[in-house]
């Protein structure tokens, strides 16, 4: 995707062909600046902190983290203690650990004196193959906004996203966005309703960022308008992306993903989830019981950031002193609210046989 006509993905190596760019979220929408990761330590601070996010992204920095670990010690303990420390940042995308999970099968395999080289080389395929997969979602999407244009017979599609499921949040043209972003480089006409996804509001800053420098229209909602808006039909479709999807279906997303499902349920709004393969988890079945739901800081709900009139970035505190508050990063919506799966090989349904059908390789996990 393009910044100010330059094209960038969320994360690249550096000239020095050892260090790792990766653009700071937590700067976004109001600076743009990328921070150098040269190390384990800084990839771990990346993935805590959320300087970067999102499942696929995140898997990618836990690869290239296993490489820079590499190159201080290729060692089977050293590998193992990369491979546990950059595994504990996160702990319900599954993509972090199906990366790492690759990446370490690798250098095991390999004798000591090629890991560091390979593990550079396999965190570069890890990235390029998400770029591709992203753009493949982004085809088989287009064909579900550009049906429902054409139900309305050229008018305008309204669809409602929740949370930051774009380019920022994979390598390259995002899960959930990159439907949009096909369909509007074709020429559908499409508008977007934003949550503003509280605790962390990566709706109003990041995708809100996003749909801005891709020129496509869009208006940011407080996180409890959906219901509302579908209601008087002013939503044709949801789309959303995934953390973490069960082989049945079930899929873990930003908290309030689960509210959106079940408003799009009652008001007969398709309701569609993009992922990639690599966020399925194939071990689990039962999404509600199974995935570990990560709980943050409360401070990220007690307390709220933007820009002042000044220009100021401050911090602020929005609930009376000694309140608590408990923080759920996500939510498990079940795969009876999910209308169809959006993935690189095509449209499913949410259910086992038809991803293992989608999946064949996976039938024996």
């Amino acid at each position: 995707m393009k910044i100010d006509g330059r094209h960038y993905r969320s994360i690249w190596l550096d000239p020095d062909g050892a260090s790792v760019r990766v653009i700071d979220q937590t700067k976004l929408p109001f600076a743009f600046e990328t921070r150098r990761l040269s190390s384990l330590e800084d990839a771990v601070v990346a993935i805590r902190d959320m300087i970067v996010r999102g499942a696929p992204l995140i898997g990618a920095v836990g690869a290239y983290g296993l490489a820079l670990a590499a190159r201080d010690a290729a060692g089977d303990g050293a590998i193992a203690r990369a491979y546990d420390a950059l595994n504990q940042t996160r702990p319900t995308a599954v993509n972090l650990r199906w990366a790492l999970d690759r990446a370490r099968a690798v250098l095991l395999a390999a004798p000591s004196t090629r890991r560091l080289e390979l593990a550079y080389a396999e965190a570069g395929a890890i990235a390029d193959e998400d770029a591709a997969c992203c753009e493949a979602i982004g085809d088989h999407g287009a064909a579900l906004i550009r049906d429902a244009a054409a139900r309305k017979g050229g008018a305008r599609v309204n669809i409602l996203t929740h949370c930051n499921a774009g380019w920022l949040a994979t390598v390259d043209w995002g899960t959930a966005l990159a439907p949009i972003y096909k369909a509007a480089r074709a020429g559908v006409d499409l508008h977007v309703w934003v949550d503003e996804t509280r605790p962390r509001n990566q709706g109003a800053s990041l995708t809100a960022y996003e749909l801005a420098g891709e020129g496509v229209a869009h208006t940011v909602i407080a996180d409890n308008t959906g219901g509302h808006l579908m209601q008087h039909g002013l939503v044709d479709l949801c789309i959303v992306g995934s953390d973490r999807t069960t082989r049945a279906g079930d899929v873990c997303n930003k908290i309030g993903t689960y509210l959106k499902a079940l408003a799009a349920h009652a008001n007969d709004v398709p309701f569609y989830v993009a992922l990639p393969a690599s966020t399925f988890d194939w071990r689990i079945a039962d999404g509600v019981k199974e995935i570990p739901i990560e709980e943050r800081d409360g401070d990220e709900v007690t307390y709220i950031s933007g820009r002042d009139d000044t220009g100021a970035i401050r911090r602020v505190r929005l609930t009376p002193r000694g309140t608590p508050a408990r923080n759920f990063a996500f939510d498990v919506t079940p795969a009876r609210y999910v209308t169809a799966l959006i993935t690189e090989r095509g449209v499913c349904a949410a259910n086992e046989d038809a991803l293992r059908n989608l999946f064949p390789e996976a039938r024996g996990a």
